[in-house]
């Protein structure tokens, strides 16, 4: 016989579509009115941006002073091997000063990285340390790449380097003069500046939709996972293992891959902002 106590936890537990909506949902200082909304931070957001920022500042740093002329370590050897692919890209793609590019490269790689890994950790974690601390269940989302807001922010910190590096290589003159006479002449000067727009704006967006989405989609196949663990049934128990652990051992790439993309297509229209039309 079930006890009232089990009853009224099963009667308030949440719905599948609660659930997800739940997890979904942002840490933020303030209720959102519009789709485009300044005023709103997504708080988790932008600590776990900052966390995994410092994080990736002293693996560096301590890779640095570890770092020995003789045998190196297993942590030495793998932050070299990054080092050294980032060095080779950066070298392949962009053809001038490199001395501020190729470090970027790696920060933006091993900052996303980082970031993308947050899906690795258990989705109901901190929903269970803020019950433990007394905090009742905020929503609180622990991918930063994962928020629409964190990626379109770090695609327009490439777009003001592009036009940065543009207006640096080229002059201000030759960066003005590029946006109304490229790709086909002076004479189309107000074709060629919507193109060029056109070109800036599409890079931007999608620079940072595609992380999102990438992330978004991993993090929601992580929730729906999560739910097939709750059925209690032995097949749910048993497709929630198999299919955590295949889909945790897939994503592992795809953590990887994404913070490469996102790293060689910043190297890309920075090294494009080099070459004139």
């Amino acid at each position: 016989m079930t006890s009232p106590t089990v009853e009224t936890a099963a009667a308030h537990a949440p719905t599948a579509g609660e659930y997800i909506k739940h997890h979904l949902g942002h840490l933020t200082n303030g209720h959102q009115t519009f789709v485009v909304d300044f005023h709103v931070l997504n708080l988790d957001t932008i600590l776990i941006s900052v966390i995994m920022g410092v994080i990736g500042v002293f693996l560096m740093w301590l890779a640095a002073r570890r770092a020995t002329s003789g045998v190196p370590g297993r942590f030495q050897a793998a932050v070299e091997a990054v080092v050294e692919m980032v060095e080779d890209q950066s070298k392949g793609i962009v053809h001038g000063d490199r001395s501020f590019i190729a470090p970027l490269a790696l920060t933006v790689f091993v900052w996303v990285a980082l970031m993308n890994a947050m899906d690795f950790l258990p989705v109901d974690m901190f929903a269970s340390l803020f019950r433990a601390l007394g905090m009742g269940e905020p929503h609180f989302r622990v991918v930063p790449t994962a928020d629409l807001n964190g990626t379109l922010g770090m695609a327009l910190g490439v777009l003001a380097l592009m036009i940065y590096y543009s207006i640096k290589i080229k002059g201000l003159g030759g960066w003005i003069h590029e946006l109304f006479a490229a790709p086909f002449g002076i004479y189309m000067a107000p074709f060629n500046l919507l193109l060029n727009i056109i070109e800036y704006a599409a890079k931007t967006v999608s620079l940072g939709m595609r992380l999102f989405g990438n992330m978004y989609a991993g993090e929601l196949l992580f929730l729906l996972i999560a739910l097939l663990g709750s059925t209690a049934t032995v097949f749910g128990f048993v497709g929630h293992v198999i299919a955590g652990s295949i889909w945790a051992i897939f994503h592992i790439l795809i953590v990887v891959l994404q913070a490469f993309i996102f790293m060689m297509l910043t190297l890309v229209y920075i090294g494009q902002a080099h070459e004139g039309h």
